[in-house]
């Protein structure tokens, strides 16, 4: 087409264009009308192109308005060399204290772009050339010191508890945060499309109708971002919900919007109450909430009506073919598609009716999707009371026809999901249309999964089963409800998925990321206590304070005897213990100190080896907190030779030599249960044949779960409650768990103080 107007020969400047044009134009249908403004030597830059471009892809509708249009890209604007010059020297005396300071360490581009917003059309090279030259008369040629590299000015560094202030988001207003959202949840978020401008999406259909559609939209909008977060009420979310919830709430957020929380409950049989709950839960346990909460069956009368007028339209049509024909990629056409409309109209009534068992008549809609998939069914008869509606219908909508009406509907102006649901991106865009009904945009990102774990629901529900774990929530797993149960902060996962980002990509982790993330949150969060998780009584001889009886209960048969007082003594000690020992201004709780104190059994031993540090005869060592030093004097054991008591004799740790460690303790203790966690499977992938034949429930880690019956705590955490968070010092971060009872605390290990080298 350029040759035809210009000759065999194209210059280069004329093919960039040309090329650069048919490279980035997605709509083909205007390609010829922009080549006729290159070959006539109406648009000459690249400047003028992209303006061009920017154009057509913002009027989507036949015919365009040229002269608008010609305005729009500078067509027969001619600015002069004169032009430049003085808009130049205007921006260059603006800045002239600046340049003379400054010198050539000015930044120039500065210059270039102020004189460039004057004169939008004018050539680029052309306008550097010009800054260039009146810089190099204004301030001569470069120094030795214009050549010297200008020193970087250091970042101030946020203190750890900056770093961590986080508050609930309710749909946009968040009280404190170091970054925002927008900039956590980065990459393909950074390419939406502004409400009301969906035609600019690539892919988007555009009918004669779809500007009035998008018109009254943002009437009722007022061009705010709807977002919305989907689940089906038939299972618990899971950590890759984690991040479908910080990126539907946290775009809306970033962007002033507003986020739905809309239940997908079509497919009765599988749903239960308990789910709809626990979504709820979680997603406020995350520091969100919903704009609204909706389900999909307060739309059932207007689907309902929708399927009628997709049949009248001729679109959609009752079939007969059984599941088992239609499955797959390449199932036979149905011998039903062509039916007459007001066939199918009354055969769908007498659907509604309950005329047809289940799987005897389905209806099916008028179209081919991305993967091959031919005429995807809108409605199935089910006969299951709707835990909403009743007995009300027998018949329910699909994913295929619902989620995209309900869309539109609530006018979403960003539908964000998975990207296995890109192959269904077509039927979405088709049956808004087919309907001439308001079509939102779908987005889709990558999933997020993770290492060591299966979240299928149907998998989970197997692992219950089978007693591989107890629930849902078991701390093995990594559900929400699991992850809250063990101790993992909202706060975390958050973070969690905000490192992860949103991209196209499937992202799988290691679980040990999560781990990282949990620990910053939890060093912030989490008051210091002190816990022994194996005792080993040890008796204070000199303790400086006067010998009392005081009642004594043995706890566990054949166990080392375990000192428990009822109340604290007037002779035992009280030692203050910092909640936040690098922040002292966060408090104390108070501990007490006695004459028996309980060590752990790995802190002692009989022979000091080479690079031990900790208790053994002639090697004292500091007990954490109490300004003492402790001294093996001797040695109590049982009759199989095992070490079942120490006698000790303390010093001020102000007058004793320094030790090589310092121990923790407890005395008066809480007697306590502590679970200990580990991955529960031994593969990264328990769910890849290739990697586990035998399947996942094969893969099973026996060591995942290690209860210590008869652990001690210090008396601090005597009024937690569950899920309260604590450093046991030396041990790692512990939880509260439900299962707690009077007389009887039970934690769970979140994470260890440190990394497992071996799990990175």
């Amino acid at each position: 087409q350029a040759r035809s107007a210009l000759g065999p020969a194209l210059d280069k400047a004329t093919g960039t264009l040309l090329y650069n044009a048919a490279a980035r134009l997605k709509d083909p249908k205007h390609l010829g009308f922009l080549v006729g403004y290159i070959a006539r030597r109406e648009i000459l830059t690249d400047l003028q192109l992209s303006a061009a471009l920017e154009y057509v892809r913002s009027h989507p509708l036949e015919p365009l308005d040229v002269a608008d249009f010609e305005r729009a890209c500078g067509v027969g604007i001619c600015v002069t060399p004169e032009q430049i010059e003085e808009a130049v020297e205007a921006v260059i005396s603006k800045h002239r204290a600046e340049l003379l300071a400054e010198r050539y360490h000015f930044n120039m581009g500065l210059l270039m772009g102020e004189a460039r917003s004057q004169l939008r059309w004018a050539d680029g090279k052309t306008i550097k050339n010009e800054v260039d030259l009146q810089v190099l008369h204004l301030l001569g040629p470069k120094t030795e010191a214009d050549l010297e590299k200008k020193p970087k000015v250091a970042k101030a560094r946020l203190a750890p508890a900056e770093k961590q202030k986080v508050a609930v988001v309710e749909n946009g207003d968040m009280g404190t945060e170091t970054r925002s959202l927008l900039e956590q949840l980065r990459g393909e978020a950074l390419k939406f499309h502004k409400p009301g401008e969906n035609y600019k999406t690539e892919g988007y259909v555009v009918t004669p109708n779809t500007m009035a559609l998008l018109k009254e939209h943002l009437a009722i909008t007022g061009g705010q971002v709807r977002t919305r977060f989907p689940p089906e009420p038939n299972g618990i979310l899971h950590i890759g919900h984690a991040k479908a919830i910080n990126f539907n709430f946290g775009y809306a957020k970033a962007n002033g919007g507003v986020c739905f929380l809309r239940y997908d409950d079509t497919n009765p049989e599988k749903e239960e109450e308990k789910y709809f709950t626990a979504i709820r839960e979680m997603v406020e346990w995350l520091g969100y909430q919903p704009y609204a909460v909706t389900h999909a069956s307060d739309y059932f009368d207007q689907l309902y009506t929708w399927a009628l007028e997709l049949i009248r339209r001729g679109q959609a049509y009752v079939c007969h073919q059984k599941v088992e024909e239609i499955k797959g990629h390449n199932p036979p056409p149905s011998p039903w598609r062509n039916r007459p409309v007001e066939e199918s109209l009354l055969l769908f009534e007498d659907m509604r009716k309950g005329k047809f068992g289940e799987g005897e008549a389905t209806l099916r809609m008028k179209l081919v999707m991305e993967d091959g998939k031919m005429d995807p069914v809108a409605y199935r008869v089910k006969f299951t009371p709707h835990h909403r509606t009743g007995d009300k219908w027998c018949i329910y909508p699909t994913y295929d026809y619902t989620h995209c009406l309900c869309d539109s509907i609530e006018h979403i102006t960003h539908s964000l999901c998975t990207k296995e649901f890109q192959a269904r991106r077509s039927s979405y865009f088709w049956l808004c249309n087919a309907l001439d009904v308001y079509c939102p945009v779908q987005w889709e990102y990558g999933r997020l999964n993770l290492l060591y774990t299966v979240v299928s629901k149907r998998k989970i529900i197997r692992l219950v089963e089978t007693g591989a774990v107890r629930d849902w929530d078991d701390p093995r797993l990594f559900t929400l409800t699991a992850l809250r149960r063990r101790g993992f902060p909202p706060e975390a996962i958050n973070n969690f998925c905000a490192r992860v980002g949103v991209t196209v990509a499937q992202a799988t982790m290691e679980p040990h990321l999560l781990e990282a993330c949990a620990r910053e949150v939890l060093n912030e969060q989490a008051p210091r206590a002190m816990a022994v998780l194996e005792p080993l009584k040890v008796t204070i001889t000199n303790f400086p304070a006067p010998k009392v009886r005081l009642p004594w209960a043995v706890v566990g048969a054949g166990f080392l005897e375990i000192s428990i007082h009822t109340q604290c003594s007037p002779q035992a000690l009280e030692v203050l213990v910092p909640n936040f020992p690098a922040d002292e201004s966060r408090g104390f709780h108070k501990v007490p100190f006695h004459q028996t104190v309980y060590i752990e059994e790995t802190d002692f031993r009989e022979e000091a080896e080479k690079g031990y540090k900790r208790l053994a005869p002639g090697q004292p060592v500091g007990l954490r907190h109490t300004g003492y030093v402790i001294t093996v004097q001797n040695v109590i054991k049982d009759v199989s030779g095992r070490v079942i008591e120490l006698e000790v004799t303390c010093t001020k740790s102000d007058v004793a030599e320094k030790p090589k460690a310092f121990i923790h303790w407890v005395s008066v203790p809480l007697a306590c249960e502590v679970r200990l966690y580990e991955r529960l499977f031994l593969h990264k992938n328990p769910e890849d044949p290739s990697e586990v034949p035998g399947g996942f429930l094969s893969d099973l880690n026996p060591d995942s779960l290690r209860v210590v019956h008869n652990a001690l705590v210090d008396s601090s955490v005597r009024s937690a409650r569950p899920f309260d968070k604590f450093q046991f010092e030396r041990l790692g971060y512990f939880s509260v768990d439900p299962d707690s009872e009077e007389g009887k605390m039970v934690f769970n290990r979140t994470v260890t103080l440190k990394e497992d080298p071996g799990k990175a």
